[in-house]
C-alpha cells in the first residue's frame, strides 16, 4: 500500500466517478482502476461497487474515507516539516530520456544532485515532483498542468524535431505534408499523443493509429517504410541512428519543436533545491523558440501565438 494509492482512492471517493478522477489526477483511466484494484487486494476488503452507470463506496469504503484523509493530510505535514528541517539531503531530479550533458557541472557547489534511475513519461515525472517523490524533472508539461499540479516550469532545453522517411531524398517536407504516430497506450504515450494530434490539427498533418508502441525504436523505423508519406520523430528517437534505407528530413512551414521544462514546487522551501534550479536553467535563453510550432498550452508559446 502506498500514499499515491490512498490518494488515488480518495479522488474517486469524491468524484463517485472513475473518468473524474483520473483527469484530476492526470493520469490514465485504466491505470486509476488497476491501483484501485491493487489497493482492494492489499487491504482485504472492496472499496467501491461499480456497474456500468455508476460507481458507489462500499460500506468499508465510506468508514475509510475520514481515515485516509486525515492520513494524508498528516503525511503532507510532515512532508513540509522534513523539507523545513533538511538541507542536507540530495536534490533529486528526475528525466524522461534527455538531460544535459553539463547538468552536474552546473550546480557544483550550490547542491548535492541525485539523478533518480526511475525513467517514466513526462506527466508521471511532472507528478512525482508534485507529490514530493521528486525535487527536480525534466520534462514535457503544459502550462495548465503545471497550474493544477503547483509546480513552477522553466525552460531548459528544445528539440526540433524531423520527419523520417524511405529513399534518398533529404530535402526540407512541409507539416502537412507528413504523418504523426499515435499510440493507444495513454499510459506510456500520454504526453506525446497530446503533442502530436495537436500538431496534426494546427498543420494539416495525418494521423496515424498504432497499438504497437512503435513511437521510437526499430518499430517505428518499420511504420516509417510501410507510410506514403514522411513520419515525424519523437524526442525520444532524436539521437537514434537511421538505417541506411532511411533518410531525416527538416520540417518546414512550420518548424516543430518539443519543449524541455525544468520544473519544481511552486511553494517548495528548500534553498538548495530553489538555487539548483536556478542553476540549471541560468542562460538558456528562448532557443528560437518564436521560429517554431508549439502546442497551444505550451509554457513557452506567446500568447496568442
Amino acid at each position: 500500500m502506498e500514499l499515491r494509492q490512498l490518494r488515488y482512492f480518495l479522488a474517486v471517493a469524491e468524484e463517485l466517478h472513475f473518468g473524474r478522477a483520473a483527469a484530476r489526477l492526470l493520469i490514465a483511466g485504466p491505470s486509476l482502476s488497476q491501483q484501485i484494484k491493487a489497493l482492494e487486494r492489499d487491504l482485504g476488503v472492496p472499496l467501491f461497487a461499480r456497474d456500468r452507470r455508476a460507481v458507489a463506496l462500499t460500506s468499508a469504503g465510506a468508514a475509510l474515507v475520514p481515515e485516509v484523509r486525515a492520513l494524508l493530510e498528516r503525511a503532507d505535514e510532515l512532508q513540509r516539516h522534513a523539507r523545513q528541517l533538511s538541507g542536507s539531503r540530495p536534490v533529486r531530479i528526475g528525466y524522461v530520456n534527455w538531460l544535459p550533458h553539463d547538468l552536474t557541472s552546473r550546480t557544483a557547489g550550490i547542491a548535492q544532485l541525485y539523478v533518480d534511475a526511475w525513467v517514466v513519461p513526462s506527466h508521471q515525472q511532472a507528478a512525482r515532483v508534485a507529490d514530493g517523490s521528486l525535487d527536480l524533472a525534466v520534462c514535457w508539461i503544459r502550462r495548465s498542468e503545471a497550474a493544477q499540479l503547483g509546480l513552477e516550469a522553466r525552460l531548459l532545453g528544445a528539440d526540433r524535431l524531423y520527419a523520417v522517411a524511405v529513399g534518398t531524398d533529404t530535402s526540407p517536407v512541409r507539416a502537412k505534408d507528413i504523418a504523426v504516430l499515435v499510440d493507444d497506450d495513454v499510459t506510456s504515450w500520454q504526453s506525446w499523443n497530446d503533442y502530436a494530434e495537436e500538431f496534426a490539427r494546427d498543420t494539416g498533418a495525418a494521423v496515424r493509429r498504432i497499438h504497437n508502441g512503435a513511437i521510437t525504436g526499430p518499430a517505428f523505423f518499420d511504420h516509417v517504410r510501410v507510410c506514403t508519406t514522411p513520419v515525424l520523430n519523437s524526442p525520444k528517437g532524436q539521437t537514434t541512428p537511421l538505417p541506411p534505407d532511411l533518410v531525416q528530413r527538416p520540417v518546414v512551414d512550420p518548424e516543430v519543436v518539443w519543449t524541455w521544462s525544468l520544473v519544481r514546487r511552486a511553494d517548495e522551501v528548500r534553498a538548495d533545491v530553489i538555487a539548483a534550479a536556478e542553476a540549471i536553467v541560468r542562460d538558456v535563453g528562448d532557443l528560437g523558440l518564436s521560429r517554431a510550432w508549439l502546442p497551444a498550452d505550451d509554457p513557452y508559446r506567446a500568447v496568442g501565438g
